[in-house]
């Protein structure tokens, strides 16, 4: 990775972005950090980063600046404010945005690095904290052949599978996508587990059966473990849910379509916050359930947080079959 970039600014220390840094790190890549939390600076201080005073600060500083931020209002104000990335920004200089976020804003930012001298890449993750923690996530990336080519290196540090999705603002079309999917598998998920619940099925034996059968799947075998922990931490907030799927659902929108499972899950999840609270823990949803119909949805045996337990691996693209 070296040999393509010397120095990586990295914006955002939040869940996913600070273990995406941490893996860089410990990679021996050399990181400059910025972040509003001091104590997320200073852990990956304490890892081996740098840190800058500011975003432009940073992007003066760095051939490359990666951003992974909680919303579409919070990239544009580290791009476009005051000290922001922009203001830095040399020609040449590589961004690319690992945030979920809007591809309508991607698209509109990225001109404006372009216009700047510099390359764009939409690049946001999925798999789950637990496997950004390890640098075995899933990266998607929407920019053209030659810039994907140029950061690819860089990509298969922090991911295992990376996916060039076509054209910029193509990753993060997919991206809402793919939250959407795994959402409504989430309500899903917290009502099978709720009926069993009141069923008086043994709720050890329920998530076998389902991990077992067709009704399988990637929500199940993580969010269906911390849910029946107890703790429901999955690294992932109910305010985050909403904008993933509003997302979603404004792209069907724009599309004239209007999306019937896609609206439900907006309202499902307004409802959780309003009784729970903006960060509460997205898979918290079954509580909703739980003080309905007075129940207890946990058991013994499963753990209070996902770990990845693939061994870390140098990442590699995924070829898509034609």
């Amino acid at each position: 990775m070296q040999e393509v970039f010397d120095k990586v600014g990295f914006v955002g220390l939040g869940n996913v972005g600070s273990k995406l840094a941490g893996t860089l790190v410990r990679n021996g890549v050399s990181v400059t950090v910025v972040d509003t939390s001091p104590e997320a600076v200073a852990s990956l201080l304490d890892q081996g980063a740098v840190a800058a005073s500011s975003p432009s600060e940073l992007a003066a500083a760095c051939d490359v600046v990666i951003t992974c931020l909680p919303s579409p209002s919070v990239v544009a104000e580290v791009m476009e404010g005051p000290a922001g990335v922009l203001e830095g920004m040399t020609p040449g200089t590589v961004w690319i945005e690992m945030s979920t976020t809007d591809a309508d804003e991607v698209v509109r930012l990225g001109a404006r690095v372009v216009e700047r001298g510099g390359l764009v890449a939409d690049c946001p993750v999925s798999g789950g904290c637990h496997r950004a923690a390890t640098g075995n996530i899933s990266i998607l990336a929407g920019c053209d052949r030659t810039t994907f080519d140029k950061v690819l290196p860089l990509l298969t540090i922090m991911g295992r599978r990376v996916l060039h999705t076509g054209e910029l603002g193509s990753a993060s079309k997919i991206k809402v996508v793919t939250n959407y999917l795994a959402t409504a598998n989430l309500i899903a998920v917290t009502e099978a587990l709720a009926t069993c619940a009141k069923a008086g099925i043994d709720l050890n034996v329920a998530f076998e059966a389902i991990r077992a059968s067709s009704g399988n799947s990637f929500v199940h075998e993580t969010e269906s473990q911390v849910i029946l922990n107890g703790s429901r931490d999955i690294n992932f907030t109910m305010d985050l849910v909403k904008k993933d799927v509003g997302l979603f659902v404004a792209i069907a929108r724009d599309l004239g379509m209007e999306l019937e499972l896609g609206s439900l899950i907006v309202e499902i999840f307004d409802d959780g916050i309003n009784q729970y609270g903006p960060r509460e823990w997205s898979p918290n949803i079954i509580r909703r359930l739980e003080d309905r119909y007075g129940i207890d949805v946990t058991a013994s045996g499963f753990p209070a947080e996902m770990i990845d337990d693939e061994p870390e691996e140098r990442g590699s693209e995924v070829r898509v079959v034609r």
